[in-house]
């Protein structure tokens, strides 16, 4: 109950914002300045260049307002945008981080810290959060969501055990061939189906790029 409490404010938000009602922003960064400050700074350690990124952070949010979906939870897309352009600073600035990206990795090795090895890392490998991770899951599950929503509509229940023995159960494709008594080029081309509608059902959800990177590569 409470997520759709937050998910039902962070609308209203974003109504207001879209609607240029003149304290909406205000109340926008009131709200998540500083969490996002201090989630920086845990990083950065330096007041003034931590500020910075957060506001880089709402520049971003601006220029990607037209294409937010609202079903996404707001802070967790704003947490995303804002490891982006931390690791964009931090890029710039040619550091080595060796803090854990998320609170969650105090305590551990240092191989599990965050470390850029080279400029030419993709920032990709480097912001992988907890925000992130979360806007990744949601994206997931509601694209396959959609997917076997579409299939139960369309009554294709075949279709629906091929990939739940494939994903959910982690079976060989010859094996789930021989138990539902089709060929394996049929598992194949469910499989192959199924990766590419949930590729596309991701895509049109219109996430910031720094989220899925992979699927706006050429």
């Amino acid at each position: 109950m409470s997520l759709s409490r937050v998910s039902e404010t962070d609308a209203l938000l974003i109504g207001r914002i879209r609607d240029g009602e003149e304290d909406a922003w205000q109340d926008l960064i009131d709200r998540y300045e500083g969490r996002l400050l201090a989630f920086v700074e845990s990083r950065l350690r330096r007041r003034a260049h931590s500020e910075d990124v957060v506001q880089e952070t709402f520049i971003g949010f601006l220029n990607s307002l037209p294409n937010y979906d609202g079903r996404r939870s707001l802070e967790s897309y704003l947490f995303a945008i804002c490891a982006y352009k931390l690791t964009d600073h931090l890029r710039r600035e040619g550091r080595r981080p060796t803090l854990p990206l998320s609170s969650a990795g105090a305590g551990r090795s240092s191989s599990d810290t965050w470390e850029l090895e080279g400029p030419a890392r993709p920032a990709s490998s480097l912001v992988r959060s907890g925000e992130r991770r979360t806007l990744e899951e949601d994206a997931l599950v509601e694209a396959i969501r959609q997917q076997i929503e579409n299939w139960k509509t369309r009554g294709d229940w075949g279709k629906i055990q091929c990939v739940e023995l494939l994903f959910v159960r982690g079976w060989a494709n010859k094996d789930v061939a021989s138990h539902l008594q089709i060929s394996e080029q049929h598992v194949a081309n469910y499989k192959h189906d199924f990766t590419n509608k949930l590729r596309g059902s991701v895509k049109n959800q219109q996430l910031c790029e720094e989220v899925f990177p992979e699927l706006y590569t050429n």
